[in-house]
């Protein structure tokens, strides 16, 4: 966790938010662990929290992916090896 000193207000902030970012990450990863999520369910996850991209962030952190089917709703996401490695690390 960084800590970042607050100049004027000359204090530290613990960033709060980035440890709730990191346990929702888990958890996230863990739910798509038990088993290949379709995309409706995963942005069923996506949408039930919009002010966090703990989703987004999965995706463009590599630690899931989409298996495509013939269609969007056929496809299912699923961790990848860093996610694994991600999820194990905790």
């Amino acid at each position: 966790m960084a800590v970042v000193f607050h100049s004027t207000r000359r204090e530290y902030i613990f960033p709060v938010m980035s440890n709730a970012a990191h346990a929702l990450t888990q958890q996230f990863l863990a739910w798509v662990a038990e088993a290949p999520r379709s995309y409706a369910e995963a942005d069923a996850w996506r949408r039930s929290c919009p002010h966090l991209s703990i989703w987004e962030d999965a995706i463009s952190d590599g630690l899931v992916e989409f298996e495509n089917g013939s269609s969007m709703k056929e496809s299912r996401i699923v961790l990848t090896a860093r996610g694994r490695r991600h999820l194990g690390d905790s």
